[in-house]
């Protein structure tokens, strides 16, 4: 029973450490980016009555978050992430979602300052920052370093699914060069032995005819074996 639990467990060993990799990386393509706000500038207010502007944040199906220390316009405003309002949503590399900026209307439905598709993609610069500038409306920094190991994640993905296409059309051209291989050559081995058993009954009637031809003309000289008889 020892040496049986000896065997064994390496391999539990080896299904276990694959488990685990691919349980991470699983997880690192498919876990959700944190998306927090730099900066952000208005450069109007949507108020007629000259009041305070309530500016918030928000998704689709997804709670508000207002930004309480914006109130002026031309004032370049700074956070550090850590704010008790933040992060303002989370991306995933599969989905975007629609999100904007809006100034809340006491009187009348909310002004909207911009709405986009807002997506893990648009991080593209190193740093893992997001311009978004909507002109005589607002110039935002939004910030997501994870947003780049999902883009890395997912372009790690497509090359080895590409890969992996690539393997199954080789290895498909292989199957289908060596399927075509095989019936040539079975197809020219029947060829062969039909040809060689054609041949074959060629010979067999060529050589009766010529047995016939000569006691045809045994008979006609009279010296065949009926000939005494006659």
């Amino acid at each position: 029973m020892a040496v049986r639990w000896r065997l064994k467990r390496p391999k539990a060993h080896i299904v276990l450490l694959f488990c685990t990799i691919f349980l991470s990386w699983f997880s690192a393509f498919t876990s959700a980016a944190v998306v927090t706000l730099e900066s952000i500038e208005i450069f109007r207010t949507h108020e007629w009555l000259n009041f305070e502007p309530s500016v918030y944040f928000q998704c689709k199906v997804e709670n508000r978050t207002f930004l309480p220390d914006v109130k002026e316009k031309h004032v370049l405003y700074s956070f550090k992430g850590e704010e008790s309002w933040q992060p303002l949503t989370d991306l995933t590399n599969k989905k975007c979602k629609r999100c904007g900026f809006y100034e809340k209307d006491s009187l009348k439905s909310d002004d909207v300052f911009d709405e986009w598709e807002f997506c893990a993609s648009d991080f593209t610069r190193s740093d893992g920052k997001y311009v978004r500038t909507v002109d005589k409306e607002f110039n935002a920094t939004f910030f997501c370093l994870d947003c780049i190991s999902l883009q890395n994640a997912s372009s790690h993905s497509s090359s080895s699914q590409d890969g992996k296409k690539q393997q199954i059309q080789w290895i498909l051209v292989g199957l289908i060069s060596g399927l075509a291989l095989i019936v040539t050559f079975v197809g020219a081995i029947i060829a062969y032995k039909y040809w060689q058993r054609r041949k074959k009954q060629q010979e067999q009637a060529r050589f009766l005819r010529l047995f016939e031809d000569n006691d045809d003309i045994e008979d006609e000289l009279g010296i065949g074996p009926l000939s005494h008889v006659i």
